[in-house]
């Protein structure tokens, strides 16, 4: 009898009453106030980011007439993709040289986040911003810097010769993929760095102490103590590098030579010069597909290895 009065009375409730069942409905479902919270920034990301892939993806189903679209939906420039050799293997070179960049940059930026986390007692905040003193000037002049640094008579190839080291100077430095690498290593450093010292702060240093206390030495404390609770860092810094650096067009086109050229030039020489938008398209959803296809394979094999090792 009261649970018919209590409904009766919610049907015939002011709109006050309608604010209460919807506050009761979000109390009883977590996840609707989960969603409401992170609502404005979902719209955001289909605004900013899935739009512009959906037009791009119906985009590359179009061809180029002239000056004009021929909107008939075709897998013509992905049969041009796979039927000419020369876009598969700049994509497979630029996932090797963007590997490659990963690579050396979380191998060179551990050792720096593990003396900043571990051995800068004060003045930390002043550490952190020095890492990022890089990013105070233009992408593009940091280019042109390592640009005079390995040039034929760059600061490298003076220094050696005036050192007597070398006779002529070194020409394997400058515009092939040995540039694009270095270059990128450098310019990507800091996005390597901070994730890493973030892993690296917040591991519980008891943890450190009570593996010294086992009788384990530094070397063996680090691989089966520290290494692994600072993975995390290590592997949101490898993303951080990977993913930017395989679309990259600027320093391939500045420092790489004919040998360095990537896929991000072929993508901008297709909207750009040679004027194919639904060509240029598909190269780019082609390499969308294959970074995420390389993505989940490095994750694969990540968790794999945390299996293995326990």
């Amino acid at each position: 009898m009261k649970e018919q009065t209590l409904h009766a009375a919610e049907a015939g409730s002011p709109p006050g009453g309608l604010r209460e069942g919807v506050r009761r409905a979000f109390l009883r479902h977590e996840w609707l106030r989960a969603y409401t919270l992170v609502s404005p920034t979902l719209i955001l990301l289909i605004v900013a980011m899935a739009a512009p892939i959906g037009v791009l993806v119906g985009l590359s189903l179009w061809t180029q007439s002239g000056m004009e679209f021929d909107r008939t939906l075709t897998l013509a420039n992905y049969e041009t993709f796979f039927g000419k050799k020369i876009y598969p293997l700049v994509l497979w070179r630029s996932i090797q040289i963007s590997a490659l960049v990963a690579f050396a940059t979380v191998l060179l930026a551990y050792p720096l986040a593990y003396f900043i986390a571990f051995h800068v007692q004060r003045h930390k905040m002043v550490w952190l911003i020095l890492i990022t003193l890089p990013f105070w000037t233009s992408y593009l002049l940091r280019v042109f810097a390592w640009k005079l640094i390995l040039g034929y008579n760059g600061v490298v190839n003076s220094g050696l010769t005036t050192l007597g080291l070398i006779e002529q100077p070194l020409e394997f430095i400058l515009y092939n993929v040995t540039a694009v690498v270095i270059t990128l290593a450098h310019a990507w450093a800091a996005f390597a760095i901070l994730p890493i010292y973030v892993s690296l702060e917040k591991i519980d240093r008891s943890l450190i102490d009570a593996a010294h206390d086992l009788g384990e030495g530094p070397v063996m404390t680090f691989l089966r103590v520290t290494l692994p609770l600072s993975m995390p860092g290590v592997i949101a810094a490898t993303l951080l590098v990977f993913i930017p650096t395989v679309g990259d067009y600027v320093t391939p086109k500045l420092v790489g030579g004919t040998t360095g050229i990537m896929i991000g030039n072929l993508i901008q020489s297709a909207f750009g010069r040679g004027a194919n938008w639904p060509m240029g398209a598909a190269i780019a959803v082609i390499s969308m597909l294959m970074v995420t296809l390389a993505v989940c394979v490095f994750l694969g094999g990540v968790k794999g290895l945390k299996k293995l090792l326990a």
